[in-house]
């Protein structure tokens, strides 16, 4: 079992991930994770490249079949759903690459955003995400390669509250951004979600800087959590900070159970 330093109690689980294994062609990536989101909070998932984190996020949003474990949203099971029944159910995700149409407007993008829903309540919901993201008002008509790489972010978040989903997940929504945009997406955009009661799961390779705004994280190396706690906890351990400054992965001290060797699938 990986190390909780969480002292805080932990909310209602909305999502929860429970022994989750998976994995792409003769092994396995991640192996026994569980992980938990509850309504209003941001949970940050961190860990060095390799850890598993993207692969984590495509097993639970049904891109790869899990080999074992479950995924339950609200305490029903939606391990392996089609991202279609997965949006419909109340989960959204913003990817890490490929999360808008950038020859298309803004609108035009949340229109596609809402595709599930029926004529009539997609103008209500792009008034929604213009009132989350009151910038993108002015831009409504614009063509999204026009805008910076904040503003497309903006609307890349705002194709996914088009449904509404009581939870999201996001890979890495900083990747390719300047320093200070990145500061905003995480600083001002994300926190805007919990503040409606969202509950999301955040993916990002600024471990530090996610930890600073993160309710509680996860650290994973090798494809499992390690250690487990609150924002402001992992923050405060010399440990955490020395693995994102160039020390090797495994230095993070393992209290798990030990592991089983990779799983090999017949050829």
């Amino acid at each position: 079992m990986p190390t909780s330093l969480d002292s805080h109690a932990e909310r209602p689980s909305r999502l929860r991930v429970e022994q989750l294994d998976a994995g792409y062609g003769h092994g396995l990536i991640i192996n026994g994770v569980d992980v938990s989101v509850g309504a209003g909070e941001l949970v940050a998932v961190i860990g060095p490249n390799g850890a598993g984190k993207s692969t984590l996020l495509k097993a639970i949003t049904g891109q790869i079949k899990p080999e074992g474990g479950r995924v339950y949203l609200d305490d029903r099971d939606v391990t392996s759903l089609r991202g279609d029944r997965l949006a419909r159910a109340g989960i959204g995700y913003v990817p890490q690459a490929k999360d808008v149409f950038r020859t298309l407007t803004v609108r035009e993008n949340l229109e596609l955003g809402g595709y599930t829903l029926p004529r009539r309540d997609v103008e209500g919901r792009i008034e929604g995400v213009l009132e989350t993201f009151p910038i993108l008002r002015g831009l409504i008509d614009r063509r999204v390669n026009k805008l910076s790489g904040g503003e497309r972010k903006m609307v890349a978040i705002g194709r996914v509250l088009m449904l509404e989903p009581a939870t999201i997940m996001m890979d890495e929504p900083t990747a390719g951004l300047a320093s200070d945009l990145a500061d905003v997406v995480l600083r001002e955009h994300i926190p805007r979600l919990t503040s409606r009661g969202a509950a999301v799961l955040l993916v990002e390779q600024k471990a530090l800087e996610a930890l600073s705004v993160a309710d509680r994280g996860y650290v994973m190396v090798g494809g499992s959590v390690r250690i487990t706690g609150s924002g402001s906890e992992l923050l405060a351990r010399p440990d955490i900070r020395e693995i994102f400054l160039g020390i090797r992965g495994d230095s993070v001290p393992d209290t798990s159970t030990p592991r089983p060797e990779p799983v090999k699938r017949p050829l």
